[in-house]
């Protein structure tokens, strides 16, 4: 039998802000969408030829004979909606596409990229693919604002959008006050959204749920994060929503939402982390396993999602922030811009960081991610050989993360900080105590993972400190700190004597992060175990080429190795100190 298929104009509009309005009165909601529909949208439809093939709650799929009729009814309809008193808004999204004719139904490619498109359009305009804005361009009394490139969800390839919109439109600000959004929280704030099954399957439907329950009690435990409880997300099921929508309504920067898809015996799970403001896909990933390792499957992309999302989420807030006017900037605010910086493990970079955080500081002084962050700095300091106060900056650090601590002592960040400093301040049993705390409270924190692998580098177990950075690794493969879990490699096979996959280690740690100079230092010494000891002399010249001041007996006093240890670098650093060419 031949498939009937042929080019149409497809048109697909929603209703924004539907589910909040239903919540309020979903009687005069229902009301008003009726009269709309019949006094706006069906008198239009009709105007310019067109054929509703289906509705939904709140919205409709209309195809047309062209791309002009098509654009004149969503130009009819956004302009009288406009000039009404009426506040129900709509989004609607224009393409023309080769569809597929199914009892009635049109299907494919086209059709998805309307909805889509629909997506990208502000309440009140019309968002049109580039291949629309050919056919209507000259021909129709409009002007159309480039909207950019756009990776549309479940599209291969990116498409080109032109905007419009009537005169009177709400801007998107305005609206959002209109519809009484909740503001956003003063912390990072995700929803999980349900998952789309893309098998047909209910059976995947069950697992994709589970996956979406897991990840969201997985991320309402680090508990700097705000979360939106899973009933919430759950409305949202079955329901095709804008994202800016759904930010708007549930008072979230950030959205995380995914798909499964099942082939044969396998299924794949894909997975993708939205801003809610514009719409940018901040990381994303895919996840594959077999039906018969399903629990499996489902854990590890829990446990890898969350460990992903907190580095995604923190980088994307450093953006965010970025964006505000300075008269505008609160403490978190600070404290975000002061991110960047931290993590880079660079003596200017964190001296800017310190400054960002005795701006957060001066406007609330016991803020405890401000008092974390701060800590970190002052201990990066002593441990890397920026200060001839080691002393000093050991104390400042401990009392900041003390602090911090006495603020929110049930923030995992915060305890890693506390078990950090106390690990570089030699105090390695209390430092493990407090890191297997923070892990107990989120098990998916790469860097407690990570400093907890550095309290076993430092107690002289080498092997389970690889385990645990290979772990912190897994959980966070993008994280912009993984230099410095390769670092902690290389330090973890030096103390076993594998000098050779130690170098490895920290050259690659080096080549990420070259102008962390403090990386000579142990590089070197794994160089002088490797025999390699004219390279070793090399990187001893450039260290000090940028260090003038490093000596042998500064390093060995700021890092809290055991004797064993110590008296091992003292050795291979001897070495490389008496080495004559």
């Amino acid at each position: 039998m031949r498939t009937e298929r042929r080019l149409v104009a497809i048109l697909a509009a929603d209703l924004v802000g539907y589910s909040r309005m239903m919540a309020v009165d979903e009687a005069s909601t229902l009301t008003a969408l009726r009269t709309v529909r019949k006094e706006v949208f069906d008198p239009a439809i009709a105007e310019h030829g067109g054929r509703i093939v289906k509705t939904t709650g709140d919205g409709l799929l209309v195809e047309f004979p062209s791309a002009v009729d098509a654009m004149g009814c969503a130009m009819s309809v956004q302009s009288t909606l406009a000039a009404s008193e009426e506040r129900l808004r709509f989004r609607i999204g224009i393409n023309v596409g080769d569809v597929v004719i199914e009892d009635g139904d049109i299907l494919g490619d086209g059709v998805n990229i309307a909805a889509r498109l629909e997506a990208v359009a502000e309440p009140g305009g019309v968002a049109l693919s580039g291949a629309v804005r050919e056919h209507v361009v000259g021909r129709i009394g409009a002007e159309f604002r480039d909207g950019g490139l756009h990776e549309l969800k479940n599209i291969d390839r990116p498409i080109q959008v032109w905007l419009w919109e009537p005169a009177g439109v709400l801007s998107p600000a305005t609206y959002t006050r209109t519809m009484s959004a909740p503001p956003l929280p003063n912390k990072p704030s995700v929803a999980v959204l349900p998952f789309d099954n893309m098998s047909g399957d209910p059976e995947q439907e069950y697992f994709a749920d589970g996956v979406v329950e897991s990840i969201t009690a997985a991320l309402s435990r680090i508990r700097s994060f705000f979360v939106i409880a899973r009933n919430s997300a759950f409305a949202y099921k079955g329901r095709p929503m804008n994202i800016r929508d759904i930010g708007r309504e549930l008072g979230v920067a950030y959205v995380l939402e995914g798909s499964v898809q099942r082939a044969g015996n396998r299924v794949r799970i894909t997975v993708q982390l939205i801003e809610t403001a514009g719409g940018a896909h901040i990381w994303a990933e895919k996840y594959d396993g077999a039906l018969e390792d399903i629990f499996d499957l489902q854990d590890r992309i829990t446990e890898q999602v969350a460990g992903a999302i907190q580095p995604s989420i923190r980088l994307a807030e450093v953006e965010r922030t970025g964006r505000k006017a300075p008269q505008d900037l609160n403490a978190y605010d600070y404290a975000m811009r002061a991110m960047r910086h931290v993590w880079m493990l660079d003596e200017r970079e964190a001296t800017l960081a310190l400054e960002l955080l005795q701006k957060a500081l001066a406007v609330d002084p016991v803020y405890p991610l401000a008092l974390a962050l701060n800590a970190w700095c002052h201990a990066q300091f002593a441990v890397y050989n920026w200060t001839n106060d080691h002393a000093g900056s050991i104390t400042e650090a401990l009392r900041c993360a003390e602090l911090a601590a006495q603020g929110s002592g049930d923030d995992p960040l915060v305890l890693t900080v506390l078990g950090a400093v106390q690990s570089i301040a030699r105090h390695q049993e209390t430092a493990r105590l407090i890191l297997e705390r923070a892990i107990a409270l989120d098990p998916n924190s790469a860097w407690a993972w990570s400093r907890l692998a550095w309290v076993d580098v430092y107690t002289n177990n080498g092997e389970r400190a690889l385990e645990r950075f290979e772990k912190a690794l897994r959980l966070s493969p993008l994280d912009p700190i993984n230099f410095n879990n390769h670092v902690g490699m290389g330090a973890a096979l030096l103390s076993l004597g594998r000098y050779e996959e130690s170098v490895a280690e920290f050259q690659r740690a080096l080549r990420e992060r070259p102008f962390a100079n403090w990386i000579r230092r142990p590089l070197m010494t794994a160089l002088s175990g490797a025999g390699r000891i004219s390279e070793a002399r090399e990187v001893w010249r450039e260290l000090v080429a940028r260090q003038p001041d490093f000596t042998i007996a500064k390093y060995l006093e700021a890092m809290p190795f055991p004797q064993k240890l110590h008296d091992l670098y003292a050795e291979l650093l001897s070495a490389v100190e008496s080495y004559e060419e």
